[in-house]
């Protein structure tokens, strides 16, 4: 499988820049979904795109903790204000994406697999 940036992911799939446009050459390899944070924290690979609808101060600190390349935020999930500024601050991307949680993942799995 490659890696692609996650700058390539949002164009290619039409999701929407919501936080952390300076790290959008960061690449992904891989997708991981899931909403509870506790098993993010101790089973998302390093470098995956990381699909969820936690759009809170605490995913922002997972991802860092995981070493996630990306959040994406599916089903139009809301990106609170403190959460946009961590994420910013952090060089965390979050993007937006108004597909279901899995929709979503197939979408960067297909651009993955390309």
């Amino acid at each position: 499988m490659k890696a692609i940036t996650i700058g390539q992911i949002a164009e290619a799939c039409g999701f929407s820049v919501l936080a952390g446009s300076g790290a959008l050459d960061r690449e992904a390899d891989r997708v991981f979904c899931c909403d509870l944070l506790s098993f993010v924290m101790g089973r998302a690979p390093a470098d995956c795109a990381w699909v969820t609808v936690m759009g809170n101060v605490n995913a922002i600190a997972v991802a860092v903790l995981a070493d996630a390349a990306c959040i994406v935020l599916a089903e139009n999930a809301a990106l609170d204000d403190e959460a946009r500024s961590r994420a910013d601050g952090q060089g965390v991307p979050v993007l937006g994406s108004p597909q279901p949680i899995f929709e979503t993942g197939l979408l960067i799995q297909r651009l993955l697999e390309d």
